[in-house]
Parts: structure tokens; sequence; C-alpha cells
């Protein structure tokens, strides 16, 4: 029987831990579909700069540490590994560089989008890949925290409007 290789690495070793979050944001399904998939999009509500492109294999990068070397400022290297418009979208997703020899490793994060009613737009988001090893649970329990911001940030951005990074 043949082995089988997730793309991110070899299956056996990965974990069935999922992490989920879900949001309600209050908007159209075009514009948060929006938001997620388009350059412009992910700076009005993650971070001040990135690189989307909406295709399989295009570029997902989102850059926090703006002035950190290449390779160290964000998700550089992650792709778009899927989607269905309007409904899906699923990208490969890396860590900060503070933990160290996982950066190397990809989880995939997928988002689903689904128009509960006018103007309001349920997200679900899971991120799946996990390793089995103690380091990978401190990488879970920081992304716990880090999409619940993310996601908190995507509400506010219909809120309040986008995100001005300029003050933070």
């Amino acid at each position: 029987m043949t082995e089988r290789k997730h793309y991110f690495g070899d299956v056996k070793d990965q974990s069935d831990k999922i992490l989920r979050k879900e949001t309600f944001v209050p908007a159209t399904l075009e514009r948060v579909w929006n938001a997620w998939t388009t350059t412009e999009g992910v700076k009005t509500f993650f971070s001040s700069d990135a690189k989307v492109e909406l295709a399989v294999g295009g570029t997902f990068e989102i850059y926090f540490l703006l002035d950190a070397p290449q390779g160290l400022r964000g998700s550089e290297d992650c792709r778009v590994l899927s989607y269905l418009p309007m409904e899906m979208l699923s990208f490969s997703w890396n860590a900060p560089q503070d933990f160290g020899e996982l950066r190397k490793k990809h989880t995939t994060v997928v988002l689903q989008f689904e128009e509960v009613e006018s103007g309001k737009v349920k997200v679900v988001l899971s991120q799946l890949g996990w390793g089995k090893e103690k380091n990978w649970d401190k990488l879970y329990d920081y992304f716990d925290k880090a999409w619940s911001y993310v996601l908190g940030n995507l509400k506010k951005r219909f809120v309040a409007g986008p995100i001005d990074w300029s003050s933070r």
C-alpha cells in the first residue's frame, strides 16, 4: 500500500485537531468575500500590508513586521489552496518566527462564508494540519487567540470602517 503524504508533511505526523472560530459580519456576502480575497480588502482588517492573488497557487501573504527581513515579515510563502467563489477559501498558513522550526511547516486554513440573512454573513474559520508534538500545542493556543482577534477586526471593519493602521 502506498503511504499517503499530505501537502504539508506526512499525514501520520498530524493530529486530528481542528481549530474552529466563527463570527457574524454585518455586511453583504460580496463585501465580506472581497475583504478576504483581495489585497485591498485584507488591508482593511488584517494588516497594513499584504499580497493576495485569488487563484489556486496564488500568493496569500499578510505582512505584520514590515521592517523585518524578507521571509520574516509575516505569512510569506503561503498560498491559496482552493476556493469556491462566495462560499469557501482555503490557504496555507505558517507560524510566526518565534515558533522556530514550526515556521517552516504549514497548516491549512479554510474559510466558509454563508449569507444567513440580508446583510449578515456567517464566517467559519477552521485551521487544520497540526502536528502532534508539544510545541504544536503552544502554536494552537497562539492561533486560538490570534484568529479571535482577526475575526473581531473583520467584524469591526464593517461596523466602524476600515482599520487605521497608522495609529497602531
